[in-house]
């Protein structure tokens, strides 16, 4: 049964927040102002119609926006969104004490996500491909998505026919898919066990499509030509399933920050490297250490270091960085550090780094909530906080990527 609800306010997740006797109502795809109804669950409600909507409600950009899960704002007017994904990294940094400038955030354009990860299913009617429906398993099937570049979206068919050919399940499975300089690369994730039959047949499918790779549970079914992925002016070989910052804009615009902040080092760590996003752009200018706990990853930023040219020396470590951070007396070797952990953060990490010597260190996260707790460490430690630059490369969702750029004076011996 369906009921009438006020919003007052957009909670951390994009949902419209209704107050009500048994406590706060999220209901998604609504604004601040709006009166609307809704069916009830919980603390969870279905947005069934808007009886008065905000001035800030526009239309979508895709039809399947409210029935594909992959964005949460589309209905919300530019000029009020970024303001409120930028309130994100402001409100986590003062719930642990942190009052500073935070920059205006630098925002993310349709059509540049270059990355997506698809789910699939084969149906009685056939298969499935799109995103799961909102907070559902369900998949809704997709013709369109604003968010991705459009060598994504020209493939959906081909994606598709691809996902049929692969299957080996009766339960749903994943493709993610990247467009690298090569072509895209596909890599499948629990789609099962191949026949030998399959293997072939996917192989040639692949071959006639010019996809670059398609890679089975990270096992490489074919390679006509390895995925390349341009970090500064370094061409590196991607291994199956690598992490990428999710748009080429947000990277290049982080590593501008971290670079500028970085300049005037000789030395640099770069922790949680990946496969040398950081790491190859700063070798241009400064010897680079990078650490890393992904040994794939490793390896491609070692292979991508050794054939460029004009690069400072650049050396590679494999290391579980939450279980054995660098200590301090590691990183005093170091005049520069930056570090871009995943959503967990690096709280051990930050620990080591707030009694080191460094004088410069560079902080990114995805995770605002967890950036402020490493940030409030290394500002206990005796750091400064200079500035913190908010990133939108999620377009139309909740996540916000954010750059901390910290200082601490050389202690006087």
């Amino acid at each position: 049964m369906s009921a009438r609800f006020s919003i007052r306010k957009l909670g951390a997740q994009g949902d419209g927040i209704a107050e009500t006797e048994s406590g706060d109502l999220f209901i998604p795809f609504t604004l601040p102002g709006e009166v609307v109804t809704a069916a009830r669950e919980k603390d969870r409600a279905m947005l069934m119609a808007v009886l008065e909507a905000s001035p800030l409600r526009i239309d979508p950009a895709c039809r399947h926006f409210t029935e594909c899960g992959g964005c949460a704002l589309q209905h919300f007017e530019a000029e009020a969104y970024r303001p409120w994904k930028r309130e994100k990294v402001v409100h986590a940094l003062k719930g642990k004490g942190i009052d500073c400038d935070i920059g205006e955030l630098v925002a993310c354009a349709p059509h540049t996500r270059r990355r997506v990860v698809l789910a699939a299913r084969r149906t009685d009617t056939g298969m499935l491909l799109g995103f799961n429906r909102h907070l559902s398993p369900e998949i809704v099937s997709i013709s369109e998505c604003p968010i991705s570049l459009p060598e994504i979206v020209s493939a959906f068919d081909r994606l598709k026919a691809l996902a049929e050919l692969v299957c080996a399940t009766t339960k749903s499975f994943r493709l993610a898919v990247t467009v690298t300089g090569s072509g895209l690369d596909v890599a499948v994730y629990e789609s099962g066990k191949l026949g030998e039959n399959q293997r072939r047949v996917a192989s040639n499918f692949v071959l006639a499509q010019g996809f670059a790779r398609l890679s089975i549970d990270d096992e490489i079914i074919i390679e006509p030509r390895k995925p390349v992925v341009m970090f500064g002016n370094v061409a590196v070989a991607v291994p199956p399933g690598a992490f990428l910052q999710a748009t080429d804009a947000a990277e290049q615009a982080m590593a501008d920050i971290v670079g500028g902040h970085l300049k005037s080092a000789k030395k640099i760590a770069d922790l949680f490297a990946g496969c040398g996003s950081f790491a190859l752009r700063l070798a241009a200018k400064s010897e680079v250490h990078a650490v890393e706990g992904d040994a794939a990853a490793l390896s491609a930023l070692d292979r991508g270091s050794r054939f460029a040219t004009g690069l400072k020396r650049v050396t590679g470590e494999r290391r579980d960085l939450f279980r054995r951070p660098l200590t301090f007396k590691e990183l005093n070797g170091f005049d520069g550090l930056v570090f871009d952990p995943p959503r967990a953060g690096a709280e051990d990490q930050s620990k080591q780094i707030a009694r080191a010597e460094v004088p410069f260190v560079a902080a990114v996260s995805c995770n605002p909530v967890t950036l402020a707790r490493d940030l409030r460490i290394l500002l206990d430690g005796g750091y400064t906080l200079k500035s913190v630059t908010p990133i939108d490369q999620f377009l139309w969702s909740p996540h916000v990527e954010a750059v901390a750029l910290l200082e601490k004076p050389k202690r006087r011996r």
